[in-house]
């Protein structure tokens, strides 16, 4: 265990004994460390429930195609901490780690706090004291009172996709989750969404009014469309013919069409059309609709295809089922691992009349795995034990059959123990 580990670990003992969502705590910590939070670059808030790490992928190519130094905060990772912070361009070092984190313990004197709370104070401090262009500040949950939320004047706020997720916290309806997310908008910062449920969208619209703020909304402030080249994108600003992005997917179109809306209703002299054009084409993000090739790709017979989504939740599975009629010119195979707690029949039920085979797994290292029983009991008895992902690819190989693709899907605790069987390395 690396010393950075070690301090999380520890800090894990001071989480409150009544979970509230607040800003209370995470404010006294940052006036103790002098207010990291008042001294950062221009930042870019980002919430909604699916396509988040997409938008900023493509935000942060964006921005570093036009010579642009970025931060990035985003969670949660899926091999090592360090992915969460991202320093002018880099994975934070694990000397820079466990030293703001030893800092950040010692300030706040052992006082109740959550770890995402020590992390996000954290990344501020370090976000403040490395010279950068921009600021990518992802939310973690919801919106109105996540930790992030305690950055007063963004240049611009993103809210992605709206579905229903994390409803223990965030209420049990699409409105109510949306006006958490709505919390990050700010008057005077101009904010950008994409397609949402009207239920959502009325919400939105209504708490921008509210607090002074224009939300370029898709479709009625600016447009995004597939065509043969790539993407058409047009606002009152103009028209933009650009590439096919590098995240696969139809669902992609959405997450960029939002970034671009949201850098255009700041509009940075940086900004420009040959940016925005190379951002897209060069944007990376794991375990969104990430094809591998390493130790479990092995597995599968030559010609065969293996895949990773992180999708986890019914808007995650409704992308993926908008995207799997791509792979119809071949069998299509489906291995799903989920998290206690998630709706998985919600997320299967797209999914199901696409698969060839569905099968059902829990990884040892998973956290919070679903049991395997639960998942086919979701899928109405369709899906398969595997009961590990290795077990599952070697007897979609032993079925034979012409050369298919299969979809490791459910989790993004499942795709980190993916990736780290496939010997996938993050930079």
């Amino acid at each position: 265990m690396s010393r950075s580990e070690a301090i999380i670990d520890r800090l894990h003992a001071l989480h409150p004994k009544l979970i509230d969502l607040s800003l209370g705590r995470l404010q006294r910590l940052l006036a103790a460390l002098g207010h990291p939070e008042r001294r950062l670059p221009p930042v870019i808030h980002v919430a909604g429930t699916n396509g988040k790490g997409s938008t900023c992928a493509f935000l942060r190519a964006i921005a570093e195609a036009a010579g642009q130094r970025v931060h990035v905060y985003t969670s949660p990772h899926l091999l090592r901490f360090h992915e969460r912070i991202r320093l002018a361009g880099t994975l934070v070092s694990e000397e820079a780690l466990t030293e703001a984190l030893e800092e950040v313990e010692r300030v706040n004197a052992g006082e109740p706090i959550t770890v995402f709370e020590v992390t996000t104070a954290v990344a501020l401090l370090l976000f403040s004291r490395v010279p950068a262009d921009l600021l990518l500040l992802e939310v973690g949950l919801g919106g109105r009172y996540d930790a992030t939320n305690v950055v007063d004047h963004p240049v611009a706020c993103a809210i992605t996709s709206i579905s229903m997720d994390h409803m223990e916290y965030l209420g049990d309806s699409l409105a109510g989750i949306a006006a958490e997310k709505a919390g990050i908008l700010k008057r005077g910062s101009p904010a950008a969404t994409g397609l949402q449920a009207p239920e959502a969208l009325m919400v939105l619209e209504a708490e921008a009014a509210r607090v002074g703020t224009h939300l370029a909304v898709r479709n009625q402030d600016w447009t995004v469309h597939w065509n043969e080249a790539g993407l058409r994108y047009a606002d009152p600003g103009g028209v933009m013919e650009l590439p096919r992005p590098a995240l696969p997917g139809a669902h992609q179109a959405d997450n960029a069409g939002i970034a671009i809306a949201a850098l255009r209703g700041w509009s940075p002299p940086w900004l420009t059309e040959a940016a925005i054009a190379a951002g897209l084409t060069t944007a990376t993000w794991p375990a969104r609709l990430q094809r591998l090739h390493g130790a479990l790709a092995a597995l599968l017979p030559e010609g065969w295809e293996l895949w990773l989504d992180g999708g986890h939740n019914a808007g995650g599975g409704h992308a993926l089922a908008e995207h799997l009629p791509d792979w119809a010119d071949r069998p299509r195979h489906l291995v799903v691992g989920m998290k206690q707690g998630k709706a998985s029949g919600d997320f299967l039920a797209p999914l199901l009349p696409l698969a060839e085979s569905l099968w059902a797994v829990a990884e040892p290292g998973q956290h919070l795995a679903m049991p395997v029983d639960a998942i086919i009991e979701a899928s109405g008895g369709r899906a398969r034990p595997g009961p590990h992902v290795e077990d599952a690819l070697r007897a979609i190989a032993a079925a034979g059959g012409p050369p298919g693709r299969v979809l490791i899907c459910g989790s993004l605790y499942l795709a980190g123990e993916v990736l780290k069987a496939d010997g996938t390395v993050l930079v």
